[in-house]
């Protein structure tokens, strides 16, 4: 009596794929032979996955995850539930357009096709939804051509497809997805509304970004009214908002990378000014946490006179707006930076952390009294996510702390240990690697001078360091 449902799906199952097996011949055959047969060792979603690589952002991201949760669960079909299970394949084989040219010798349930098809397609929607919308409906087909051309059984298809999602949502889990949504802040911002930028003064750095894009004509078509300025070798970004501010200006706006608008930053905060920024860089941390995602969206919000509060920390009077290291971290993430396109972002991280522990030194640190010997130290503003060696985003840019965390120098084998916690995707678990978060962090290098790195740039060398939640900053966001 136990095994009477389960020889009651059986029956159900074979029914189904006899009664499919029964179709008449039709032209949309030889098509879903072909899709079935592009499906094989993965080759449709790995070209799938290049194409998606070729534009960064969330498609890249999309890739990565969806060829990871591939090759996970295809480990997990065809390694262990296919040999526990043990279903033969159908024994009716089709004819004609159908027919697959060869005989599979493997077992049936459940489908590794399948479950690779929801895997990728899984992947793909966490990351990019539009790209999961496309990529769906060729999973699905992929998955019922298995019983169209005769190999599997509806059951193995479904149990496939229902593995390959659960891997990629569990994906989740140890690479958490970045939300859709922006950082939260402290509400709304005294800034003034400047239509067509009037009053408004941005300095464009054109090394930043793209070597082949200068947004400064962009920048004045938007905001026609506004003073476009652009960073050379005898005027910084500094030097260009600090004349603006003497000019005059009611607001200063920043088109570059991190390190531009950490500068730009600066010189609003020391003037009581709200700043527009206006994404232009390789990364733009910042800018996305905030919710600026193009500059059309802070021309926008420049225009309404839109703004946000946020937090800004300082390390020994200086102000940074993303994080500030000392120790190999910069050197890490130049690395892994260099390396994520080919390799993708976990591994590059993992032999940019093997790299730069090979040939670093650590540094004995004392951190409000706590001696510690590290190989890396990292400073937030604000907490950040996923936790470990590789923090990616914010979810509050208003949480009043510093987000500390260190790789530590002084186990056995912490070198290896370090390495492997961030290939298994498990670093925060790891005994090498500690954390906690302040209101402020007095650091003092028992190893003598050390530089520290803030927001792209690398500052002067030194043996103290105070850093401290500085002040707020207004910066334009459209409340939309």
């Amino acid at each position: 009596m136990p095994h009477l449902p389960r020889l009651s799906a059986r029956r159900l199952d074979a029914r189904l794929q006899a009664r499919i097996g029964r179709l008449p011949a039709t032209r949309a055959d030889g098509g879903l032979r072909r899709l079935s047969e592009a499906a094989d060792h993965g080759v449709l979603w790995f070209g799938v996955g290049a194409l998606l690589g070729l534009k960064s952002g969330a498609p890249r991201r999309a890739a990565v995850r969806g060829v990871g949760s591939l090759l996970v669960s295809s480990g997990l079909v065809n390694v262990v539930l296919k040999p526990v299970f043990g279903r033969v394949r159908p024994e009716t084989v089709p004819s004609g357009a159908r027919a697959l040219g060869r005989e599979l010798d493997t077992l049936s349930f459940p489908s590794g096709h399948s479950a690779s098809a929801a895997a990728f397609a899984t992947g793909v929607a966490l990351e990019s939804p539009w790209a999961g919308a496309l990529v769906a409906p060729v999973a699905l087909g992929v998955g019922y051509s298995r019983v169209h051309v005769g190999v599997h059984y509806p059951g193995d298809v479904l149990a496939g497809m229902a593995v390959g999602g659960a891997v990629a949502l569990g994906s989740r889990h140890r690479w958490p997805v970045r939300p859709a949504t922006p950082a939260r802040v402290r509400g709304t911002g005294q800034a003034p509304a400047l239509p067509r930028g009037e009053g408004l003064v941005v300095a464009v750095n054109p090394r930043s970004g793209r070597p082949d894009y200068d947004p400064s004509a962009d920048i004045a078509s938007m905001l026609p009214a506004a003073q476009v300025v652009e960073v050379d070798e005898e005027h910084s970004v500094t030097d260009l908002l600090t004349e603006a501010v003497r000019g005059g200006a009611r607001a200063l706006g920043v088109a570059g990378g991190d390190g531009s608008v950490a500068a730009a930053a600066a010189v609003a905060l020391e003037h009581g000014l709200p700043l527009a920024v206006l994404p232009a860089g390789t990364l733009n941390h910042f800018a996305r946490d905030v919710g600026v995602a193009t500059p059309g969206e802070a021309a926008a919000a420049v225009e309404a006179g839109d703004g946000v509060v946020v937090d800004v920390a300082a390390v020994n009077g200086t102000p940074f707006l993303n994080t500030a290291s000392i120790g190999s971290y910069p050197e890490m993430v130049r690395r892994r930076d260099r390396l994520s396109g080919t390799l993708g972002k976990w591994l590059a991280l993992a032999v940019a952390t093997g790299q730069v522990l090979r040939h670093g030194r650590p540094v004995e640190l004392d951190l409000d009294g706590r001696r510690i010997s590290a190989w890396i130290l990292f400073v937030g503003n604000g907490v950040y996510t996923p936790r470990g060696l590789s923090p990616a985003w914010r979810p509050s840019l208003e949480d009043g702390l510093l987000d500390v965390q260190y790789l530590r120098a002084d186990l056995r084998f912490g070198r290896t240990r370090a390495v492997l916690a961030t290939l298994l995707g498990a670093s925060e678990h790891s005994r090498s690697y500690a954390q906690f978060q302040v209101q402020r962090l007095r650091v003092r290098s028992l190893s003598g001078p050390q530089p520290v790195a803030y927001d792209g740039e690398t500052g002067e060398a030194a043996t103290e360091f105070v850093f401290t939640k500085r002040q707020r900053l207004v910066v334009y966001r459209s409340r939309g």
